[in-house]
């Protein structure tokens, strides 16, 4: 049985990637690493806790001497990294816990990772390093074209910095030692479990509560949008079949202003749930420094080489996101209020 070590696996993608896993294969094994930050939820995962294919460590990806009993343990064979500090507001307030988490603790993987998978001829049969990345590391695109794997890295905001150069220490570690690595750079992602600092969940929960939209700038940033399901599809794509050393964009040309989002989310709130809720509560906000204008994928290569292309239209997934958070209000309100940590005390202290 393969063996994954999934870290930041409490977060958004990172649950969502474990519970498809899991749901997929029965014939792999998962550890997943969290250092249960603000966005870390083990709540997220309450429906695959008791699978015996999973385990659950808290612990931070900073830590080498925690890393090495894991590899030595459970014989690691694929390190799929989605720990990451990821929210760009948050970075322009502290960026150096960014480049601590992004670019030292990726570090820190790659080095346990190379001492446990390194031979005298190269590196072991059946091993992989993928580092999850994002497309702003390419900066901000004008009104046409799209970001390929040949765009150059123009990072502007600290958080796509600190990720900029976690890819390229990745990619440093294949051209010096001939690792086996992969990097994939996804579109905003959107669906079950994310936090509400992000801009879908974020409106969602303040149309629900009847609190101001704050919308940064006049709103006409644009974002291609993908449903997350589809981009754990792809991860798992990449590590199965990508070839060593490549980068892979994933994307699914589903191009919206934040603004149409907004509207968007408005629409159905009032139509379906509580027909107060309108446009009037949106409120224009002083726009984000170094705010990209837009980012567009061009997936073209992931398709051609692995065969992948999204399968949820954002009109759909805009719908079942928006039910999902509906239907888990609870959920939404234990992130909100901290409660969830009470839940790990209670389900994890002194099991890990």
């Amino acid at each position: 049985m393969k063996t994954y070590l999934v870290t930041g696996g409490a977060g958004f993608i990172g649950s969502n990637f474990i519970i498809y896993m899991l749901k997929k294969y029965s014939d792999i094994n998962i550890i997943n690493l969290d250092k249960l930050t603000y966005a870390g939820n083990l709540e997220n995962l309450k429906e695959v806790e008791d699978n015996k294919n999973y385990k659950f460590i808290q612990g931070d990806i900073c830590d080498s001497k925690l890393l090495d009993e894991i590899f030595v343990k459970y014989d690691i064979d694929y390190v799929v990294n989605f720990a990451a500090e990821s929210h760009v507001d948050r970075s322009i307030e502290d960026p150096e816990i960014f480049v601590k988490t992004n670019v030292l603790g990726t570090l820190n993987l790659l080095n346990i990772s190379k001492k446990h998978w390194e031979t005298k001829d190269g590196f072991k049969e059946g091993k992989k390093f993928l580092q999850v990345s994002t497309d702003e590391v390419y900066g901000s695109l004008g009104k046409t074209g799209y970001f390929t794997e040949t765009t150059p890295l123009d990072p502007h905001s600290p958080y796509s910095a600190s990720k900029a150069s976690a890819d390229l220490m990745v990619k440093a570690y294949f051209d010096t030692y001939k690792m086996p690595v992969n990097i994939t750079r996804c579109s905003n992602n959107y669906g079950p479990y994310q936090f509400p600092e992000k801009l879908i969940p974020l409106m969602i929960n303040n149309c629900l509560n009847k609190k101001p939209l704050p919308v940064y700038g006049d709103g006409l940033n644009i974002r291609d949008w993908l449903y997350v399901k589809d981009h754990c599809r792809a991860i798992d794509m990449v590590i199965s079949k990508g070839r060593i050393g490549e980068v892979y964009n994933i994307g699914g040309h589903n191009e919206r202003t934040n603004i149409h989002i907004v509207k968007t989310i408005i629409e159905f709130v009032n139509k379906n749930v509580e027909a107060s809720v309108n446009e009037e509560l949106i409120k224009f906000v002083e726009d984000r420094k170094g705010h990209d204008r837009r980012y567009g994928i061009d997936p073209k290569k992931i398709k051609e080489e692995l065969g992948w292309e999204p399968e949820t239209k954002f009109e759909d997934g805009i719908v079942m996101t928006i039910k999902w958070y509906l239907n888990n209000k609870q959920w939404m309100d234990k992130v909100t209020s901290g409660e969830y940590k009470n839940y790990y005390e209670k389900m994890y202290e002194g099991r890990c």
